[in-house]
This record gives C-alpha cells, structure tokens and sequence, in this order.
C-alpha cells in the first residue's frame, strides 16, 4: 500500500513515520509513504496555499488549486472528478477536516483494502469547500475537538491503517483481539461471546511482577482454567465498556452470555 500526504509542514512527519510498526512496515516494502509540500504547487514567489474566505470571517482558508493540481500530479488521470468516479477504485482521497466523519475502526480496515490513500492536511480555518465536494472521496475527522491542522490526524490514520495490513505484525491476532476490533462480527456473520459486539473496548491485561505495590494480577489468570479466563476477561471487558465507553454498548451486537454479563454487572 501506498500513503502520499500533503501538508504544508513536511517537517512534521519526519519523526511519526521512523518508529514502531509503520517504520517496519516501510522497511519491508508493505507500506510505502510519501510526504509532499503543499507549496510546490504553487505559482507566484511567495508559494501562497491560503487566502482570505469569501463573506468575511476571522482566519484563513487553504486555496483549492495547489491541492487540486497536488492530488492530480499524484493520480495523472485523475480530473476534476472524485477517485472513484475517475476509474480509481483502490485509491482514497482523505481530506483530514474537524468538520468530517468520525474515524473508526471500520474506517482503517476499509482503507487497508486499498492500494492507495492519499491524505490532505487541513490547515488554518479550513479548506476550500470544493475541495471536499470535487476532489475528497472521504472527510474524515479524529475526534470532536479541534486542532491545529491534519497532521496529526494524518499520522494516525497512517498508524490505524498500517497495522491492519497483512505481515505489519508479528502476530496477526492482535489487530483481531483489540478494542474496536470486529473480528467474527461481520453482517451476517455468527456473534460468539468472544467476538461479538463490534466496538466494545479491549479486557485488561497484566503481566509480571505478579504483585506490584501490593496490587495482585487476578486470581483467575492464574487458574490456567481457560473456559474461566475467557469469561472474565470478556466480562472484564464489557465493564470497562461500560464504565469508559456506554455509548458503544448501544450498536453493539451482544450475544446471549454478553446480556447475562452485562446484568450481573450491573448488580454489582
């Protein structure tokens, strides 16, 4: 897979992109990522990306030519017309925008089955709206809160999406077995105790010392009896759901044992 991402502060990525399992990934040639200035699409001397918004208001905004000429340098082919209406089926163009679709789990996983994202830093006040109407085929956002632009955002969704690739990790079960993982959980698909419930959060884990300052790692981890750790630790993880995150337990899909779960919990 390929990632190019365009910003005006290619500095920025020098660091995100150089450690943990991007870097690895990079280094065997499954992820590959590009960094391109803004400004080199530009034409007057002073490289100007952002202007003035039209109807007054405070700030500036990121012209759409130097982004519309960045992306359509990066995908020749590609007009004035979104990726997928252009013959790019396995190419995502990302606009990074506070005022986007929340990215989730799902999202990464939609995104690992491209060939290709391309992803556009937002910056000041925004970014021309046509770009987002014309040329994105997503707009996506981290979070509701706002920053100061989309690098950040973009080197999260580069991390998210990454580690979803095949051979990005050294055991693949890990991107099954996290929070937000919806593993077994597909439309139409069986729901277990064990995968059921799409967004509920990661069980606790522990590991040695056995006790540390006077806090001891739960009995039932010790018991070897698996059928009782894997209760626990689903138990454990829908109460932390609970407790953290209620708003997931309402699109979950909980089985049986879950509801049963849930009620002793509530119990307690």
């Amino acid at each position: 897979m390929r990632f190019d991402i365009i910003t005006i502060f290619p500095e920025f990525f020098a660091g995100p992109l150089d450690y943990g399992i991007v870097r690895r990934a990079r280094e065997a040639g499954i992820a590959e990522v590009r960094v391109h200035d803004l400004r080199n699409w530009t034409h007057d001397r002073h490289k100007t990306v952002d202007d003035r918004p039209f109807g007054g208001g405070e700030g500036m905004v990121l012209k759409p030519e130097p982004i519309f000429e960045a992306v359509e340098s990066l995908l020749p082919t590609l007009s004035a017309e979104n990726a997928e209406r252009m013959g790019h089926p396995n190419v995502a163009i990302v606009l990074l925008s506070a005022a986007g679709k929340l990215f989730r789990q799902e999202t990464a996983r939609r995104l690992a089955g491209l060939e290709r994202v391309v992803l556009i830093c937002g910056r000041y006040e925004g970014v021309d709206e046509r770009v987002a109407e014309h040329l994105a085929t997503d707009e996506l956002s981290i979070g509701d809160f706002v920053l100061s632009g989309g690098e950040l955002p973009a080197a999260m969704v580069v991390d998210a999406v990454t580690r979803l690739l095949p051979g990005a990790l050294g055991n693949e079960d890990s991107s099954v077995n996290e929070s937000f993982s919806a593993a077994g959980n597909e439309p139409g698909g069986p729901v277990t105790s064990e995968s059921a419930g799409r967004g509920i959060l990661d069980y606790p884990h522990y590991t040695r010392p056995q006790e540390f300052r006077g806090w001891a790692v739960p009995d039932v981890l010790m018991s070897g009896n698996h059928e009782q750790i894997r209760r626990w630790r689903r138990k454990m993880a829908l109460a932390k759901t609970l407790r953290n995150r209620p708003d997931l337990l309402a699109g979950a899909a909980l089985s049986n044992e879950d509801r049963r779960l849930l009620a002793e919990l509530q119990k307690e």
